[in-house]
């Protein structure tokens, strides 16, 4: 009967039952991944609101007082306004920068350009931690170092690079005979982009800047490295008040950290909305072969 079935289908029942088991192993990997994950957040986000908890699967009472605290104690307004200043600015100035870069590599065709596109790409390939040091002993040798300037250099190196990655192909999605059209009536170069490319590029630029809004965010090292004391972002002050010297409620340390991940995860999702991380993907390799 077995093998009826088999010619049947083709043979496919004896690949689908060697299949099912890979399959099965492969769902109950990623669900003890999920579960492992989704544990770690409900264990910080319980203790940010719990009085006590030694013990037990739940704390013994709940409180909302460690986050005022940790909002004083912490300096989440001033740490919450460099963020946004940083996040902000670097976002604007990778879009002034990478936006440019991004037409050309899209649409020139010029020798080094599979170089220029290996220099794109380094800085998100390679850790940030090994070209962090040193570009902050050089912002630091120039005076900007420790400063909300030197947080935004430095974090503009990666920024520049995920911005072109991103553009790319809504540049290439655009036809070249528009902007032609445009020229052959009159319209000169800024004309072209501002009222042809700019409004064709809107959404994205957009996720590009959400994206670069969601790494600035996330990014410890190149913010550790070149942040003043008056100068921390979300996740260097989060770090801080972990490990600095001190004796501070853990419950309002994870309050600190339940604050900076709900903001990640509102500009990641709201980022995932405009942008396909495949299509990102399909593009980097286009341009490898």
């Amino acid at each position: 009967m077995s093998e009826e079935v088999a010619v049947a289908t083709g043979g496919r029942v004896s690949r689908g039952w060697v299949a099912t088991p890979g399959r099965w192993l492969l769902r109950a990997a990623l669900a003890f991944f999920l579960l492992n994950i989704a544990a770690i957040v409900a264990t910080v986000v319980l203790d940010s609101f719990g009085t006590r908890w030694f013990g037990g699967w739940a704390p013994h009472g709940y409180t909302s007082h460690y986050y005022s605290w940790a909002w004083q104690q912490f300096g989440l307004p001033r740490v919450l306004f460099v963020t946004g200043v940083v996040a902000v600015g670097v976002a604007v100035i990778a879009l002034l920068v990478g936006a440019p870069a991004a037409y050309i590599l899209a649409r020139r065709s010029f020798p080094g350009k599979r170089v220029a596109w290996a220099m794109f790409l380094l800085p998100l390939l390679v850790p940030p931690v090994t070209y962090g040091i040193p570009l902050a002993t050089l912002l630091y040798r120039l005076g900007i170092g420790g400063s909300l300037l030197g947080v935004l250099v430095a974090n503009l190196v990666p920024s520049v690079p995920l911005v072109v990655l991103a553009l790319t192909p809504y540049v290439e999605q655009i036809d070249p005979t528009l902007e032609g059209a445009a020229r052959a009536c009159g319209a000169r170069t800024s004309q072209v982009f501002r009222r042809v490319l700019a409004p064709l590029l809107l959404p994205g630029l957009l996720s590009a800047g959400l994206l670069v809004l969601v790494q600035t965010i996330g990014m410890f090292e190149l913010s550790f490295f070149t942040a003043g004391p008056t100068d921390q972002t979300l996740v260097v002050a989060l770090y801080y008040a972990l490990w600095a010297p001190g004796i501070r409620p853990p419950q309002a340390i994870d309050a600190m950290a339940v604050i900076y991940m709900l903001l990640c995860l509102a500009l990641l999702f709201t980022a995932l909305r405009f942008v396909s991380p495949t299509q990102m993907v399909a593009q980097v390799k286009d341009n490898r072969k």
